[in-house]
């Protein structure tokens, strides 16, 4: 394999360009059209953005570094096939490539502090830095705080947004419609937090040998199969659950091609979803479940188009 082709791999590519495009949608179909109505410039506008959608790219790309890093024994025993870390790329290049990508996703955060309005932003991507390594080091073989901590990391990519204008969103004398940004925002962060943390249920269901061997806590392993695969699937209905109630919601704006998209690209696969969960006995269903739930997840995120062509 060749270095370059490796590293992107190490970084999972394709994970870095979900988080493009869920602040790209977020921002443009959701943030842009309500601050046009209100004749008021977001902060995150042009370079301002790019450069904070470059950082949450930076600091997830070297949080899947440090990961592999930390997870090469394991690796050994769960995807022995898949590893590039002493392989392909050092473990000293991983590591020293590691930090330049966190410390430069840093320092793009605190250039926008000191040369915008925009407040904290590298406060925030140190700490999410090194809730990453954390993760990576200890928390990801501890029982349920590791997917917890993904999966709030994961709602960031989208609350970072209105983080950044929260100065705009709180500002007391504009015409924002402040409160349907911030429901909007917490209504995908929340789908995002769940839907991740029952595929890092299942990842861990997945990895469950390996683990084992490496005295891991994960859930598979200290309540079991079945106990982990209930878990999955009481989060999985209650996201089902909250989508329905949001339908009744858009019934009422009269937004049928919404209604049609999640009915049968978000609400009929999670139910089928969690038929194959219950059929799933080795790591490579494990696997096609994390990636199943993970194409549902991006066409939950892609429904941000509609508030492009809805008013």
């Amino acid at each position: 394999m060749k270095p370059l082709i490796a590293f992107f791999r190490l970084i999972r590519w394709p994970n870095l360009l979900f988080i493009i495009i869920t602040q790209v949608l977020f921002m443009y179909c959701v943030i842009s059209p309500i601050y046009d109505q209100a004749g008021i410039n977001p902060f995150l506008r042009g370079n301002n953005f790019f450069l904070l959608c470059l950082s949450s790219v930076l600091i997830a790309a070297a949080g899947y570094m440090i990961n592999d890093y930390f997870d090469l024994n394991i690796d050994l025993i769960n995807k022995p096939h898949k590893i590039i870390v002493d392989r392909v790329i050092s473990r000293r290049w991983t590591i020293i490539l590691h930090f330049f990508l966190s410390i430069t996703g840093i320092a793009i955060g605190f250039f926008l502090d000191f040369t915008t309005r925009i407040w904290f932003v590298g406060i925030t991507n140190l700490i999410c830095a090194l809730a990453l390594f954390l993760y990576s080091v200890s928390l990801k073989r501890k029982l349920l705080i590791g997917n917890i901590l993904i999966s709030l990391l994961t709602a960031w990519v989208i609350l970072v947004i209105p983080w950044c204008e929260n100065k705009h969103l709180f500002g007391r004398q504009n015409l924002l419609e402040t409160d349907k940004i911030l429901r909007i925002s917490f209504l995908y962060a929340g789908f995002a937090f769940i839907i991740s943390l029952i595929r890092e249920v299942v990842k861990d269901m997945e990895d469950t040998e390996g683990d084992k061997k490496q005295g891991c806590t994960t859930m598979p392993i200290v309540w079991g199969i079945p106990a982990a695969r209930i878990f999955a699937t009481g989060c999985t209905i209650l996201l089902i659950i909250v989508l329905l109630i949001v339908q009744v919601y858009l019934i009422q704006l009269r937004w049928w091609f919404a209604i049609i998209y999640f009915i049968l690209l978000v609400i009929i696969p999670l139910f089928h979803w969690i038929s194959l969960l219950f059929k799933a006995h080795n790591p490579y269903d494990f696997h096609r479940l994390s990636t199943y739930i993970k194409l549902i997840m991006l066409a939950g995120i892609v429904s941000l188009l509609f508030f492009r062509f809805y008013p």
